[in-house]
């Protein structure tokens, strides 16, 4: 069976200002429903974590305090870009919970998704850009903790480079990370993953995906993960407002098809976090998004 993590703190009680990116939180569930994709019993709802010893194996005890306290400074607050306050925190506790829990269920099932998550520009100490803890990362020390996977590979196809997991990573040579994204676009300062591919403005579907199946399938040979996170933003696409580049809604599902079958024929377990999608059209981010969904139904169920 198909798990997705699926959490209730969403867009209406988010700052005014930041709701409408949120929506898709709420929209992609109850999309996936009504095609019959998934039934209630495909969701479960993460916790807010009593022990928070995942976290701290990946982030700053003093960070952590500060977040969980409300006392970082105004200057790391606005690096954040929300107002901080305890439904934020939780938030991201919550997401980070689901992503952990995801990865029981993907090596039990070889998939299990998060609904939210992506939170790739939290750094071990800092916070960027809409993102406190960075779950994949989270979710990739506590299998490597626990010993339950060995090499892992974060794939981070979301429009903007990954440099929070860069950052986190830089000297650990059991995850190997790979982010390949806009070159003009946020952060401008960029880290430094294992693999970065820059994109040019623009680019086509055609071009994309050569470069993505020229290099994926080196990865996995070189690497040999054995347990794989996928952040799938749709950020990607022509229609994004925060993005540069031009893929169609078919580009963007190519592309998640060919990565989730390359998991599925290599037998690695895999974990999706969603990650970015910032088109006008609320309808586009859903669709974009909820393909993702379907191939993972298709290809694994």
């Amino acid at each position: 069976m198909l798990n997705i993590a699926f959490h209730s703190i969403y867009a209406h009680e988010l700052p005014e200002g930041h709701r409408f990116p949120m929506l898709k939180y709420e929209l992609l569930p109850e999309q996936l429903i009504r095609e019959g994709i998934c039934e209630k019993q495909n969701f479960f709802e993460p916790e807010k974590m009593l022990d928070l010893t995942p976290i701290l194996k990946t982030h700053d005890p003093e960070y952590v305090y500060d977040l969980l306290n409300i006392t970082l400074s105004q200057k790391a607050a606005r690096k954040i870009g929300f107002p901080l306050s305890e439904v934020l925190i939780e938030r991201e506790i919550i997401i980070a919970d689901g992503t952990i829990k995801c990865c029981d269920y993907a090596l039990k099932n070889g998939i299990a998704m998060n609904i939210a998550g992506g939170t790739h520009h939290a750094f071990t100490n800092k916070g960027e850009a809409f993102c406190m803890f960075n779950d994949q990362a989270i979710g990739a020390n506590y299998l490597l903790e626990k010993k339950l996977a060995k090499r892992i590979l974060i794939i981070d196809l979301d429009v903007h480079q990954g440099n929070g997991t860069a950052e986190i990573f830089k000297n650990n040579p059991n995850v190997f990370t790979f982010s390949m994204h806009g070159k003009n676009n946020y952060p401008f300062k960029k880290e430094t993953s294992d693999l970065d591919i820059e994109l040019d403005d623009g680019i086509s579907d055609e071009a994309y995906l050569s470069i993505l199946k020229e290099t994926l399938p080196k990865l996995i040979k070189t690497h040999q993960p054995d347990f794989i996170f996928y952040l799938s933003g749709v950020d990607v696409l022509a229609t994004d407002k925060l993005g540069k580049l031009g893929l169609t809604i078919n580009g963007c599902k190519e592309r998640d098809r060919f990565v989730l079958k390359t998991c599925k024929t290599n037998i690695i377990p895999v974990v999706c976090s969603m990650g970015g999608g910032y088109s006008a059209d609320i309808k586009i981010i859903i669709e974009a998004h909820a393909n993702t969904f379907r191939l993972a139904q298709d290809l694994f169920f």
